[in-house]
């Protein structure tokens, strides 16, 4: 039975190839490519999990695929498992120096080919696994506040350069303390996760939603202007609004949020600091003229 995972394999032998397919194909997704330039433009369509690639080609060999493919920010953290004939310390040293994962030399023994093989994919969907801990938080499967700065200045750099609005929104859970004090800490973190599940189903892919802190959440919305991100914000309010949380056959819960507006000045601010800090006085002024508002300062 196959699985999800695909394949690439690079070798300008036909025969190492029907062996390769004959070994794979009934558990992978296997794709082929007889010359470098063919895999760079097949990983550039469909980027596999796994590459198995020959060092000794015409034209472009393994060495110089496997550079291309690791200065690629796209394809820089696939895993390449060399193929070759050469055992020479040399070569093994170099397959490794230019970004090699492992290498398996031919003639292939089954066994340990496929065994490498399902080496590399479960050390690739372990290290996909540490990166989304690493980034997330753990409650909300929103990103966390670190992963949130890491990644928002690649998109302020982004809005500077293309010259594209960016705006952000900030909101805090209303009477949160109260909800705890009240119905227990479990129904408190319901609250969390039944919110953040909102921002998950109502965001564009382009924006970037995180659990800023406690009760608190961002969002970074790209090429939206102050008015859109109040549009956003109003229909996110109307939203969370709707949400019910079950407390007894008896007892539903109905919570709010408040929220606090602002637009990044790309042409003058570095960071986001400034703008997060007007969005904050702004859910400040939501809170204090009553909750469950949205309030913006320019």
């Amino acid at each position: 039975m196959k699985n999800n995972k695909k394949i690439l394999v690079v070798d300008d032998t036909e025969v190492n190839i029907e062996i390769l397919l004959n070994l794979l194909d009934e558990t992978y997704d296997v794709f082929v490519a007889l010359d470098g330039q063919t895999a760079l433009d097949i990983v550039d369509e469909c980027t596999p999990d796994l590459i198995l690639l020959d060092i000794t080609m015409p034209d472009m060999d393994g060495y110089e695929v496997c550079k291309k493919l690791k200065a690629n920010k796209k394809t820089k953290d696939i895993h390449i498992l060399f193929i070759t004939a050469k055992t020479d310390e040399d070569s093994i040293e170099k397959a490794y120096d230019v970004g090699g994962s492992d290498y398996i030399t031919k003639p292939f023994r089954p066994k340990e080919l496929l065994a490498r093989v399902n080496r590399e994919l479960q050390l690739q969907d372990l290290k996909r696994e540490l990166k989304f801990l690493a980034s997330t938080d753990p409650m909300t499967k929103l990103y966390n506040r670190r992963y949130f700065g890491k990644i928002s200045d690649h998109i302020l750099d982004l809005a500077i350069r293309e010259k594209k609005d960016l705006a952000l929104i900030m909101l805090d859970i209303d009477k949160f303390k109260n909800i705890n004090d009240t119905y227990g800490h479990q129904i408190g973190d319901d609250v969390i996760i039944e919110l953040s599940n909102k921002l998950k189903e109502q965001q564009r892919k382009s924006d970037i939603a995180c659990r800023y802190g406690g009760e608190e959440f961002v969002i970074l919305l790209p090429e939206t202007s102050l008015d859109g991100a109040m549009i956003v914000a109003q229909k996110l309010k109307r939203e969370i609004e709707q949400i019910n949380i079950k407390i007894s056959s008896s007892q539903n819960l109905q919570f709010t949020a408040s929220f606090g507006v602002s637009e990044v000045y790309i042409e003058k601010e570095k960071n986001l600091e400034p703008s997060l800090k007007r969005a904050d006085n702004a859910l400040y002024e939501a809170k204090e003229s009553g909750r469950n508002k949205v309030c913006f300062e320019i």
